[in-house]
């Protein structure tokens, strides 16, 4: 490789760099042509950039971009590599996790991983790599504990029509038991009210309007035919 086919590996490395805030640093010695390319699949499949390239030039473009910010993945740069690039920091992770028991080996080996400015180093920090929360799966455990409340109101809501029509069934036979006495307790005490009202005014009439029908008959209809007044002679 001469120097222009170099400084064109460096010019594409930085480019991934720059467009990646997460890569993986791994090894990939003793894996087979084949093996390399059925990784590859795997990658591409989950939106995972494999790159091979060698540590010098790897080193050259990493301290182009930023040597003090990429300084702690330098000691990782040796033997055989294979960058992984991926906008989820835990996937490359998880590609490497299920390769790894399909073939029932150790490789690839995980290096070192940079994750949004964080580093990890060696490969004893695979399996917690592969349980770490993205921006979205955090996001969704936010909105989440956020919903839950509501949930529980909206399902206490949902079920409250159901349990209403059960208490207001219990709750509504005592209430019209009691409801019939009251209307019969009710009758007794209008009638007292009205029936010696109407029967007081009834009586004082009557007595009056009969001495007056007596009085006036003697005088219509006399019982000798003569006016009334006249004194009838005696033999």
């Amino acid at each position: 490789m001469n120097k222009e086919q170099k400084q064109e590996v460096i010019e594409a490395l930085k480019s991934k760099f720059s467009q990646y805030s997460n890569f993986y640093i791994t090894n990939t010695e003793n894996l087979s042509v084949a093996q390399i390319n059925n990784l590859r699949r795997h990658c591409f499949d989950k939106q995972v950039e494999m790159k091979v390239a060698k540590n010098t030039l790897i080193k050259k473009a990493l301290q182009s971009l930023d040597d003090d910010k990429y300084a702690g993945v330098y000691d990782s740069l040796h033997q055989v590599t294979a960058l992984m690039f991926s906008e989820s920091p835990k996937e490359p992770a998880l590609i490497i996790s299920s390769f790894r028991k399909s073939l029932n080996a150790e490789k690839p080996v995980l290096k070192a991983a940079f994750l949004n400015g964080d580093i990890f180093v060696g490969d004893n920090q695979l399996v917690a790599l592969t349980k770490i929360k993205t921006k979205n799966e955090l996001i969704g455990e936010v909105i989440g504990l956020l919903m839950s409340p509501i949930q529980r109101v909206i399902g206490a809501l949902q079920n409250r029509p159901e349990h209403v029509q059960k208490t207001e069934a219990v709750v509504a036979a005592p209430e019209i038991t009691p409801a019939a006495p009251v209307v019969t307790d009710a009758a007794p005490e209008k009638v007292p009210e009205a029936a010696p009202v109407v029967a007081a005014a009834a009586v004082p009439e009557a007595p009056v309007a009969m001495p007056a029908a007596k009085v006036e008959a003697p005088e219509a209809t006399p019982a000798d035919g003569t006016a009334p007044g006249t004194e009838t002679e005696s033999n």
